[in-house]
């Protein structure tokens, strides 16, 4: 039902998708921002117009993919990716990344700009 939500209503158009919460309360853009339209996007298959939208979330489907398939195929065992492993380093430096990427996102001067979610 969401894919297909995402297939025939664009986000940025439609109703059916809420505007970020946190950007109604703050003003400003979240490392989320954006992501809704980039999915939309990708599964239409404009990964530069998606891109566009939210750098972040595009860089990361792959490894989601990776995970999603690691446990489909392989089960709990989960061979090709266990995050239950991932070193306290590893787990800090992927929320300071999220965290850099929302602030950097919301300065408004060149080249930061290009991380604001845009079409």
């Amino acid at each position: 039902m969401a894919v297909g939500l995402w297939v025939f209503y664009s986000p940025a158009d439609s109703r059916w998708f809420p505007p970020c919460p946190f950007r109604a309360l703050t003003g400003v853009y979240c490392p989320g921002c954006g992501s809704t339209r980039a999915l939309r996007h990708l599964l239409h298959g404009r990964f530069v117009a998606a891109f566009g939208y939210n750098m972040m979330m595009v860089a990361s489907v792959p490894f989601l993919l990776v995970n999603l398939v690691s446990r489909l195929f392989f089960g709990p065992t989960r061979i090709l990716f266990d995050e239950k492993k991932l070193s306290p380093v590893a787990i800090f430096g992927i929320w300071f990344l999220i965290l850099i990427y929302g602030v950097l996102r919301n300065i408004p001067t060149y080249p930061f700009g290009f991380l604001a979610p845009h079409g």
